[in-house]
């Protein structure tokens, strides 16, 4: 697998938080709410599922509390967060709910709870005819232009390839997902909607772009662990961290997990259960996928960090209990003896 050399972030770029949050609705019209305490926690994953987050603006005026409240003027959010000069978009999407609330006798709030790209992958019915000839990728541009309507457009797609000729025509009734899981799983890749963005990433590669080292002088926090899951890590927010991209870490900084023996033991052979004890392989080179991660924030309180969950992805290096992104199975070789 060919490596990328590792970018680093300048640490002293990391101080004096940096926040964008704006609301706008269908007329490209909104409303900056940077100003105010704004706490959030997003969630992102490479599965197909849109990500959310959960966002807490306080003392918002009335008026405009209701705009994107009951009124619903305002149905969409843009939020960038990190360091000056190094800030960045850590979400993009549609607003599903909004509660407004009063946390004490002096504060009040409106918290927004919003999808990416959740109107497009749950509403998007394509419907339409293509021709004897086209190729899968004509198939996504055309699934992806009708999700357009609802706000989400092509990312990556350097996943798909063009094997696959359609021999004869093929209609197109059904909702969008249907046929982007299919196309996925025909090609081995993994899709998302990352930013109101249809990614395709294949297995065992990475998403185009940087790599970035995470260590302590970058701005990690604690000690990364290793679990069946894979290498939890924890960094100071990176806008830069990408689902389906790939971080450096120094092997020698991971906490390794230690294997319970004796409940290896109980299990008595059964393999699926031996193989779920066994943590996520490390790489030898230090280079991993970023599976998982969330950026949780408050710009009047101590959270700024970003969270990952990241995997070996070459099983190349360690062919024996690697994971591949999309699957939840691990292979182990020869016995365990008791």
């Amino acid at each position: 697998m060919a490596k990328i050399p590792p970018i680093t972030v300048d640490n002293t770029l990391q101080y004096l938080r940096d926040i964008e949050l704006i609301a706008f609705g269908k007329n490209q019209e909104g409303v900056d709410l940077s100003q105010l305490r704004i706490k959030f926690s997003v969630k992102r994953s490479d599965t197909a599922t849109p990500n959310t987050a959960d966002i807490r603006v306080y003392n918002l005026g009335e008026a405009t509390a209701l705009k994107i409240g009951s009124r619903k003027e305002f149905n969409r959010v843009i939020l960038q967060a990190g360091y000056p000069g190094n800030r960045g978009v850590i979400f993009q999407g549609n607003i599903k709910q909004t509660i407004i609330g009063r946390e004490s006798a002096t504060d009040t709030f409106i918290d927004i709870i919003a999808g990416d790209g959740d109107r497009a992958y749950n509403f998007t019915i394509v419907n339409t005819t293509l021709s004897k000839g086209s190729t899968q990728m004509d198939q996504v541009n055309t699934i992806i232009n009708a999700m357009s309507v609802k706000g989400v457009t092509a990312g990556s797609l350097a996943g798909l390839t063009q094997s696959s000729v359609l021999p004869r025509g093929k209609v197109l009734f059904s909702n969008a997902r249907n046929y982007l899981r299919t196309i996925a799983q025909t090609q081995q890749n993994s899709w998302s909607i990352q930013n109101e963005k249809v990614n395709f990433i294949a297995k065992k590669a990475y998403l185009p772009g940087t790599s970035i080292k995470i260590t302590q002088t970058t701005g990690m926090v604690g000690t990364p662990e290793q679990t069946t899951e894979g290498v939890n890590v924890k960094c100071l927010l990176n806008p830069n961290i990408q689902i389906g991209g790939r971080v450096y870490l120094d092997n020698s900084s991971i906490l390794q997990q230690k294997l319970n023996l004796e409940q290896i033991a109980a299990l008595k052979g059964n393999v699926s259960a031996i193989n779920a004890q066994f943590p996520n392989r490390l790489n030898s080179d230090g280079s991993y996928y970023v599976l998982v991660l969330e950026h949780i924030g408050d710009t009047r309180g101590i959270e700024w960090y970003t969270k990952l969950v990241c995997l070996n992805q070459d099983v190349s290096a360690n062919p024996l209990n690697s994971v591949q992104p999309g699957t939840g199975n691990k292979v182990i070789s020869g016995a365990i003896n008791g």
